[in-house]
């Protein structure tokens, strides 16, 4: 696999932004822990609806970077398929990774993406998600069942 993509300084400026704002689309009454996540397609557009949605049954919630790539698969006008970053941040302020089940959501579509962190000033870490997930399990892995 390749390297994720770098973004420029004016990217990650927007992404950290847009990021930041998003965690106020959370609906999030039982944790209070509320999460924004921000894509960035490979054409550069950006999807900045993603939010945690939680649920009174807790296994129905959805997580932010879920709402993101749900958003922009879905999307009617564009469909996209392939992303170069994504953005997450939380209200903790700290630096909040995405969990287990969202690396592998994001891995289906984006194996090499990279995943910005963002604090509440801005500052951020950038991990790519080879790095997360290694050794993941893809849609190639699949294809050898079918042959």
């Amino acid at each position: 696999m390749s390297a994720p993509m770098v973004l420029t300084s004016e990217e990650i400026k927007a992404l950290s932004e847009k990021t930041l704002d998003a965690r106020s689309l959370s609906y999030s009454p039982y944790s209070k822990f509320r999460v924004g996540a921000v894509l960035i397609a490979q054409d550069g557009t950006y999807f900045e609806a993603g939010a945690n949605v939680e649920n009174a049954s807790y296994g129905a919630c959805i997580c932010a970077e879920q709402t993101a790539i749900v958003k922009a698969v879905v999307s009617w006008t564009t469909g996209h398929k392939y992303f170069k970053a994504i953005g997450v941040a939380s209200s903790s302020g700290a630096y909040t990774s995405p969990c287990g089940i969202c690396r592998q959501v994001l891995r289906e579509f984006a194996p090499n993406i990279a995943i910005y962190m963002f604090a509440e000033d801005g500052t951020f870490v950038m991990e790519p998600l080879t790095a997360m997930l290694p050794r993941s399990f893809g849609p190639e892995n699949l294809d050898v069942i079918r042959e």
